[in-house]
């Protein structure tokens, strides 16, 4: 009852984006269950940006889809150009206020997104601008759990934004404030933190966590480590040199209001 009334207060659909680079076998999958899982009333488009796969067989799949599903809307790089370029791709193309992200690989559940979706604010950002997974039973490798869990752990440390699990791909946010956020290679994985850093309140849920059906991670624990460093350090930078000011705008009313309660 309680999610009902919360979707009809918001009255907004959802952009669902999903990056994709050679998820042959995976990502046709996905889209089929997030149209399946989604409600009818919510999801107003999926949007799969293909970020210059070569496999030959990712493509495929979703213009295998387009005829089926008049919402779903495929994009292409002409080449790799990484997650965070490929999400950006589909939130500036996206055409609804809310956009819900998922890694294309189908170990995100789409069926997490309504729980998400409860904890999201009020269209006038005064309440939880984002709200991201925590992956509970992590179905990953022991080596890569133990090395999300230092990644999370360094990364709290330095930039003290109280995110459990930076790499966890299902979020749902506002489409207008990530639009201001600044732009720049691996943003995905330090989202929560720049939503905090420009004056924005953010959450977390817990959520499922699936294997792999088909192919293997793009990321390596040992390039993830270099990127994710070398990344971390730059962003510190960046955060501390992020001043938002507290703005209030004053117009005629307020001017007359003002001058007559000093006059009495």
């Amino acid at each position: 009852m309680e999610g009902e009334l919360f979707y009809r207060r918001i009255e907004m659909r959802v952009s669902v984006v999903i990056p994709a680079y050679n998820e042959a076998g995976n990502i046709g999958r996905l889209v089929e269950e997030t149209f399946a899982e989604t409600p009818a009333r919510l999801l107003g488009e999926i949007i799969v940006v293909d970020d210059g796969s070569d496999d030959g067989e990712t493509g495929g799949e979703i213009r295998a889809l387009l005829l089926k599903y008049d919402n779903l809307r495929y994009l292409s790089h002409a080449e790799k150009t990484g997650q965070s370029a490929a999400l950006r791709t589909g939130i500036l193309a996206a055409r609804h206020p809310i956009i819900a992200t998922m890694d294309g690989d189908g170990q995100n559940d789409p069926r997490d997104f309504s729980a998400l979706l409860k904890q999201l604010g009020a269209a006038d950002m005064s309440g939880v601008v984002l709200v991201g997974g925590i992956r509970e039973q992590r179905r990953a490798s022991a080596s890569k759990r133990f090395a999300s869990l230092f990644a999370n752990w360094i990364r709290d440390k330095i930039l003290k934004d109280d995110c459990p699990d930076t790499g966890c791909g299902i979020k749902v946010f506002y489409r207008e404030p990530a639009l201001r956020l600044p732009y720049f290679t691996s943003m995905h994985r330090f989202l929560p933190a720049l939503f905090r850093a420009h004056g924005h309140k953010v959450a977390y849920v817990g959520v499922n966590d699936r294997p792999r059906l088909k192919g293997t991670s793009k990321y390596t624990n040992y390039g993830r480590a270099l990127i994710g460093l070398y990344d971390l350090f730059g962003v510190s930078w960046m955060l501390k040199r992020t001043k938002i000011p507290r703005i209030e705008e004053i117009s005629a009313t307020s001017k007359r209001s003002s001058r007559t309660s000093g006059s009495r």
